[in-house]
This record gives C-alpha cells, structure tokens and sequence, in this order.
C-alpha cells in the first residue's frame, strides 16, 4: 500500500504543476483575445490564425486542467444524497464511480481520439481557413488531456482504498478559488 501511495502522490504532483501551468494560459487567452479585438476594430485587419489559438488555448485550459480538477474536487456534482452520507459511503461512492465510470470513459476517449492525432500529424493537416494553423497540436490535447484525468482517477482511486482500508486520511477539501 505504501508503494501505491506513493505512485497516488507522484501522479498529484504532476497534476499539480500541469495545472498551475495551465493557468497561464488563462492569461495568454484574454491577452491575445483583447489584442486580436484591437487590431480587427482599431486598424480593420484580421488574423484567423489569432483566432484559432485563441480556441486551441481556450480547449488546452479544460482539458489539460482536467486532472488538476478532479484532484482538487473542482468538478460539478450533485451533493443532495452525497453531502449526508458518511466519509466511509462517500469513499465508496468515488471509488465505485472512478472504477465503472471514469477510468472507462477516459480510455475510451483517449483510445478513440488517438488516431485523429497520428493521422493529423502524418499528413500535416492545416485549418482549411485563409492564414489557418496546424491541427495536430490541438488534436494532441484531447487524448493527452484524458490520460491526465485517468491518472488523477488512478490516484484517487489508491486514496480512497488506502482510507477504507484504515492506511490514510481523506481530504475533504473544498473546491479551489483561484485569484
């Protein structure tokens, strides 16, 4: 159990940091967001490529911060049952939903979205818009994105088993607000 506490922590670092990184990005966006709207309105000129990686910045925060989410209980869920029940049914809702759902629906997706990358990035897709960008780096993100929330998955997994089985504490911690 030790070893897989370990693991659960080493996969809460990399989240960690892939997250605060990500939150770069929130800047980058509204920054070029707001230089791209002065140059269309206040100089007339335009650039689809501005726009598109305001879009592949804008589609990197959500699924590169995924992780991050889960690992910080950011998620949207529904507490009305949830909230009254006790830490132990709570841990047992978690892993069952991590294990029949989550983990799934991650494979799955970075399964199936794979091949869209590799076959983007072997024949060098571009944006069929005039001055377009490449595609395969946004085509990149969704598999890469589902297998950092499959990871966090994993390490909650451990945490929760490690606290059925008397070996951890949980967090409960509250969704984090970000400054």
């Amino acid at each position: 159990m030790k070893i897989a506490i370990a693991i659960a922590r080493i996969i809460d670092a990399v989240n960690e940091r892939i997250g605060r990184a990500v939150l770069w990005l929130v800047l980058a966006v509204t920054l070029i967001s707001a230089a791209n709207a002065l140059i269309r309105y206040g100089f007339g000129m335009s650039s689809n490529a501005w726009l598109e990686i305001q879009w592949y910045l804008f589609g990197a925060i959500f699924l590169l911060a995924a992780g991050y989410t889960l690992k910080h209980n950011g998620h949207v869920r529904i507490d009305v049952i949830y909230g009254r029940l006790s830490a132990r049914a709570q841990a047992w809702i978690d892993l069952l939903g991590s294990l029949l759902f989550l983990l799934p629906l991650c494979g799955l997706m970075a399964w199936l979205a794979f091949p869209g990358f590799v076959g983007s990035f072997q024949s060098g897709e571009m944006s069929p818009d005039a001055g377009g960008l490449m595609r395969w780096p946004v085509r990149l993100l969704i598999p890469l994105g589902f297998a950092l929330l499959a990871l966090q998955g994993v390490a909650e997994i451990i945490k929760r088993v490690a606290f059925l089985r008397g070996k951890a504490r949980l967090s409960r911690e509250q969704p984090r607000e970000e400054v």
